[in-house]
């Protein structure tokens, strides 16, 4: 059974499946009030009539008829965003539920709610309906299908950038995403959003495209790219050990593997050490600057690689700054605690809260030199890590856009080639 109200209607006669089929089921869920969506198949242009009739019974029916059929759902995908729908009601065959299912995983995330219709084959009043026919199963072709697809879409917002620390060595490749240059579309998401969220609106094959764009730009291989599972907390993998539930910081010693610090003002931090060449890289928003994500970063390359404290640098990548970054009293406290300069008008009811300072002093506090650390103090380099909250044009924001915000993140990797011998295709800024 269907939920009462249905904002978007999906009719697909393009996965098997005809609208002789569908007529009765069609005409007893349509509203005047309901989006009607044919998903249309070459096969099937003599239903013609039947389109008019439903253009007659809904006021807005959309024709759904692009070259594929990811191509038509990412058309699809794009209205209902612009109408804030997100509950589909699906009447398909049953070969057309498999499909539509292996499209959504790629091309639509939770926040869309399907409720589908099965019209099976054995009720089919004509002689010769597509849904009759057997199905192989279509895994793999849609998944190149969409691939393919979102390949081909045009980049947004101009041109990938990637702002680099001098502070870190040629025998590590590394960087910091802006939002510019991806093909997100949604305008909080636009355009190099780079992570997938169940409770967003921005897919995993459009964030898969955004990665590989970006690592084609910096000079990786987009599948070695490894993300933390966030739990703004302070756990470190330790790549190649058993993978923990949820942790904020990685580390490793193996060349071929890059590490991902996603942030939309929390700070990615990357770490490295040029005499062992061990690497790290760490997401601190408020809760893990408080708990010590960056030192326990810094810990786990002394511990597990042998590393000198003195020897590991820290580069801040964008992230909220003071000037746009309050909390309230009670929290804003435990920063005052690492340092007074962390909150500038503690006696505020909101203070603003420099969590960038915070993670400086604990770091110092633990022994990295300062002069090994590169963040907002830092004038005598080119600024890596600007504030996320004032420029819109460049960066993402939870704090400036709310929570359905874009991510960009900060990336390390150990080059397995001698400095000076292969050219970096990253655009540096």
């Amino acid at each position: 059974m269907f939920s009462k109200m249905h904002e978007a209607l999906l009719i697909d006669i393009a996965n098997g499946g005809c609208l002789t089929c569908f007529r009765a089921s069609v005409l007893e869920s349509l509203s005047r009030d309901c989006h009607v969506f044919l998903l249309y198949a070459t096969q099937n242009k003599d239903n013609n009539d039947v389109i008019a009739k439903l253009r007659d019974i809904s006021k807005s029916i959309h024709i759904l008829d692009s070259v594929t059929i990811a191509s038509c759902l990412y058309v699809f995908k794009q209205i209902i965003d612009e109408l804030d729908l997100s509950v589909i009601k699906v009447l398909t065959s049953p070969n057309g539920k498999e499909s539509i299912d292996l499209y959504r995983e790629w091309l639509f995330t939770a926040v869309y709610r399907f409720e589908f219709e099965i019209i099976a084959s054995e009720k089919c009043t004509c002689g010769e309906c597509p849904s009759r026919a057997p199905l192989d199963s279509p895994g793999e072709k849609v998944r190149r299908e969409v691939d393919e697809f979102v390949q081909q879409l045009p980049a947004l917002k101009g041109q990938i950038t990637v702002s680099k620390s001098t502070l870190i060595p040629d025998c590590f490749g590394h960087g910091f995403s802006s939002r510019c240059g991806g093909v997100s579309y949604i305008s909080s998401l636009s355009s190099l959003n780079l992570f997938c969220s169940s409770k967003r609106r921005d897919p995993h094959a459009v964030v898969g495209e955004n990665r590989r764009r970006l690592a084609l730009v910096a000079g990786f291989y987009p599948k070695t790219m490894h993300f933390p599972k966030v739990n703004h907390g302070s756990d470190v993998w330790v790549f190649g050990k058993p993978e923990p539930d949820s942790y904020d910081g990685i580390v490793t010693d193996q060349t071929g593997v890059v590490l991902a610090a996603p942030g939309a003002d929390c700070i990615p931090l990357l770490f490295c050490d040029p005499v062992h060449r061990v690497i790290g890289a760490t997401h601190a928003g408020w809760k893990g600057t408080l708990m010590g994500a960056a030192m326990a970063t810094v810990d786990s390359m002394v511990r597990e690689f042998g590393s000198d404290i003195r020897d590991i640098k820290v580069a801040l990548g964008p992230s909220v700054g003071v000037c746009c970054y309050s909390m309230d009293q009670n929290q804003a406290s435990e920063f005052s605690k690492i340092h007074p300069n962390c909150v500038p008008d503690p006696e505020s009811t909101h203070p603003h809260v420099n969590i960038r300072l915070a993670n400086r002093v604990l770091l110092q506090n633990g022994g990295v030199l300062p002069e090994n650390i590169h963040d907002d103090t830092v004038w005598d380099r080119p600024q890596v890590t600007p504030c996320t909250s004032c420029k819109p044009q460049k960066y993402f924001s939870h704090v400036r856009d709310g929570l359905n915000f874009g991510t960009q993140v900060g990336f390390i990797w150990i080059r397995e080639f001698e400095p000076g011998t292969e050219t970096e295709a990253a655009t540096l800024v």
